[in-house]
């Protein structure tokens, strides 16, 4: 049997059954008039699939010389995608990658051991008013990938999958659904899909996945006669057949979820761990600075600045 990735596990009996187990609210954070809401990880939901992280960024508008400006920081035991519907954002990471993320394009950062890497809205780009909306995901590591190496895919757009008709555009971001295969490799077997619903069109979830979840990015969706508005994820019961409908003015869903993982993980600042050893390791060879030697290098132009290690 696999492992259930809710934090406060509840059996439901009698009249409790039903398709969806859990409706997750964000919690939203002001970084300075840039609005970040978190669905995962929650109070009754550590992970969906492999999902342990997903945070819907802005819509947010960046005057003239302002932007995100996000350090070099170190990352243990999870893959990272960063998914834009507006805006784009500098990457660049220890590998020595340098990337813009733009729009519906996949950059698939796996952490492994240790990686470093740093997120701005640098250069020319800075002299621009722009706006910026996207979804940031982490997918926590089997155990046993957990001392890979360092990884980085790139995936264009044009080259991601996409299924049309009904009144559906889905396009495959990572792994596989609906026949369809992602470019980029997982280490896990899992889904992540971008849809554009026409008002009343109907989409099924990929039923040939253990754990599933939908995240309303735009407009609304009815499931079993129950309508729930942007902003809200819902986790089903595994193994249900589900369908989810648009509202009257359409929806735009992030479909996720995949493989359950080998047990829950750890959670502290950026790094995810099946154990609590593995991250205390990653805090004393951040905090040692040793970056031509150590476990942590900082990115090849972007290195004259750190993140320090939190306090706690």
């Amino acid at each position: 049997m696999s492992w259930n990735p809710a934090l406060d596990p509840h059996c439901p009996i009698g009249d409790e059954v039903d398709a969806i187990e859990t409706v997750i609210v964000p919690r939203a954070r002001d970084l300075g008039g840039f609005e970040v809401r978190r669905a995962l990880p929650a109070p009754r939901r550590q992970m969906v699939g492999p999902f342990i992280f997903f945070d819907e960024m802005g819509p947010a508008e960046f005057l003239t010389g302002d932007g995100i400006d996000v350090r070099p920081h170190p990352h243990i035991g999870l893959s990272t995608v960063t998914y834009l519907f507006e805006g784009k954002i500098h990457h660049r990471d220890s590998l020595g990658t340098d990337q813009w993320i733009e729009p519906g394009a996949v950059n698939l950062m796996t952490a492994g051991l240790g990686i470093t890497h740093s997120e701005r809205m640098d250069g020319p780009y800075r002299d621009e008013t722009v706006r910026l909306s996207g979804i940031q995901t982490w997918m926590a590591l089997p155990k046993d990938h957990e001392d890979d190496a360092a990884d980085f895919k790139h995936v264009t757009k044009a080259e991601l999958p996409m299924l049309e008709g009904e009144g559906k555009r889905v396009r495959v971001i990572l792994g596989d659904a609906y026949g369809e295969q992602a470019p980029a490799d997982t280490p896990s077997r899992m889904f992540y899909a971008d849809a554009l619903l026409e008002a009343g069109a109907a989409i099924p979830l990929p039923d040939d996945h253990e754990d599933r979840g939908v995240y309303v990015m735009d407009g609304a969706i009815t499931v079993a006669g129950e309508t729930y508005e942007r902003g809200r994820m819902l986790v089903f019961r595994p193994g249900d057949a589900i369908s989810v409908t648009a509202g009257e003015s359409g929806a735009r869903l992030l479909l996720l979820g995949g493989d359950t993982m080998d047990g829950p993980r750890h959670i502290w600042w950026n790094f995810v761990a099946s154990s609590k050893d593995r991250i205390d390791a990653a805090k004393e060879a951040w905090r040692a600075g040793d970056w031509a030697h150590g476990r942590f290098q900082l990115p090849p132009g972007d290195d004259a600045e750190h993140i320090p290690l939190p306090d706690r």
